[in-house]
């Protein structure tokens, strides 16, 4: 069943005959995570009419989508954007009546940094970091001559062997050599992934390059027949909204509300437990759920028909390991711990954006996996600024924990004021520091890494074999909104179909 919409971005129509309709109001649908997965199964229950409860255990809905304020300025603590591909979150927002707040960032491109010399600029016309030509200047500049002609031995090595290996590391480093690897891919594998190379799935992050490998004989060759040559800067494919992300899920929460539903801040889930067909949901009083094996919180019963969970791996497999045994057999993905440090700063030294919208490091270089400066990359937050820049520095990286981890918040702020001024290249002493945000994730396995899609297609067909449940998140669907947002739609039709057909 789909949803008609109406035409001037308002709430969708409940289901159309009264049969149904009245149905479907008898109906109520717990979702247990308030992230945008959740909100956007919650948003698609309640558009035919059913009750939808979501349950987050923050203070806060939108999960990695959040907003963080320092010195009196908003900004995005979280997902500053979202991919284009697929037109997914483009709809929703125009459904919710965003349209007009979309934005592009700024043309400046991002640097690498940890390269002999300090810095230097991200090459364009390159795929997962790998050149189209070795020998164009600002690919030289970070590979230097050595690894230019080493990268042109791939011209020169037989074909018949290429297109079959999926680690896009070890593709990388016999075809062309441990500099491109090392400081083209890897940045950029560590930046959007957080992941090494060797562990990227090439069929899942760039699936057309085996079979261009194939056809052309050499991976610069590919790499320059996927993208015409001149390929496109790093991050040409993603928007932003103007006033941040975080409108995204304020509007999710108010359309939620308007269609009679509710969502339920500060409230986490003990455990789940079946009462027939039914699912009974317990929340914890005390606030903080129990660990597995210890006494469980005493918490307040309440009954549901269905239930859809969208929350992190860990916990999905706390509640559902009473009810989908099945899952134990499914391997459990490694899931990166991530800090953000947002510092905003009075620095005219970067009105000259030094290093374009931000600087990706070579891996063991830095401590720091990214920087953002934000000002240079979003016009609406650099209006907003004023003379002021907004700077985010990212630590964390799959098998590698925070180095903010165990800091203070006063501490962490004082070490990505550090990596900050060294990724840079420029002065930043502690007193043009206005103030600071921390943000702390849990970052789902992406899906382009190695086994990562057979692992959830086994996590998932166990959990859809269980009447009346359901589950999305990132864990699932593969991290980034443009993943999330069809998947939480597309199990949301699964328990609408269910409510309403049985």
């Amino acid at each position: 069943m789909t949803d008609p919409r109406s035409g001037d971005g308002g709430a969708p129509e409940p289901a159309h005959t009264p049969e149904l309709a009245e149905r479907a109001a008898r109906r109520r649908v717990a979702v247990i995570g308030g992230g945008v997965a959740g909100l956007v199964a919650a948003e698609s229950v309640a558009a035919i009419g059913a009750h939808a409860t979501v349950f987050e255990a923050q203070e806060r809905a939108g999960g990695a989508v959040q907003a963080g304020e320092a010195d009196g300025l908003v900004f995005d603590a979280g997902a500053e954007s979202f991919a284009v591909r697929g037109g997914h979150v483009r709809a929703l927002i125009d459904d919710l009546g965003l349209g007009d707040r979309v934005c592009t960032p700024e043309p400046g491109g991002a640097w690498v940094a940890g390269i002999p010399g300090g810095a230097a600029p991200l090459p364009h016309g390159g795929l997962l970091g790998i050149p189209a030509n070795p020998f164009a200047e600002d690919v030289r500049r970070v590979i230097g001559w050595n690894g230019t002609w080493r990268a042109w031995l791939d011209r020169l090595l037989p074909p018949l062997t290429i297109g079959h290996d999926r680690s896009l590391g070890r593709l990388v480093r016999r075809r062309m050599g441990a500099r491109v690897l090392d400081r083209l891919v890897a940045p950029v594998s560590t930046g959007v992934y957080s992941a090494h190379p060797d562990d990227i799935d090439v069929d899942v992050a760039a699936p057309a390059l085996n079979a261009a490998l194939t056809r052309v004989g050499s991976l610069s060759g590919a790499v320059a027949e996927i993208t015409g040559g001149a390929g496109r800067a790093p991050g040409a494919a993603v928007q932003g909204l103007d006033g941040g992300m975080a409108g995204l899920v304020d509007a999710l929460v108010a359309r939620i509300e308007l269609l009679g539903s509710e969502v339920r801040t500060a409230t986490p889930i003990e455990r789940l437990d079946r009462d027939g067909e039914r699912w009974i949901v317990r929340v914890v009083e005390s606030g903080e759920p129990g660990e597995q094996g210890e006494e469980a919180a005493d918490g307040i019963p309440e009954s549901f028909d269905a239930v859809i969970l969208a929350v992190d791996e860990g916990t999905a497999r706390r509640l559902l390991a009473p009810h989908v045994p099945e899952l134990a057999e499914v391997a459990a993905a490694s899931s990166p711990r991530i800090e953000i440090v947002t510092l905003v700063l009075d620095a005219p030294v970067l009105d000259a954006a030094p290093r374009g919208s931000g600087v990706l490091t070579v891996p063991g270089s830095h401590v720091a996996k990214a920087l953002t400066h934000s000002t240079a990359k979003w016009a609406w937050l650099r209006e907003r600024a004023g003379s002021r820049h907004v700077v985010r520095v990212s630590f964390g990286a799959q098998d590698e924990g925070p180095a903010t981890a165990a800091l203070d918040d006063e501490a962490a702020a004082a070490l990505a004021l550090a990596e900050a001024s060294a990724l840079l290249g420029v002065a930043l002493p502690p007193d043009r520091l206005r103030g600071s945000h921390r943000a702390r994730f849990v970052q789902a396995q992406p899906s382009a890494v190695a086994g990562a899609a057979e692992r959830r297609t086994a996590a998932a067909a166990a959990i859809g074999a269980v009447p009346g449940l359901a589950a999305t998140g990132a864990w699932l669907s593969g991290t980034g909104l443009a993943q999330v947002v069809p998947h939480a739609r597309a199990e949301a039709e699964r328990i609408r179909h269910v409510l309403l057909w049985g």
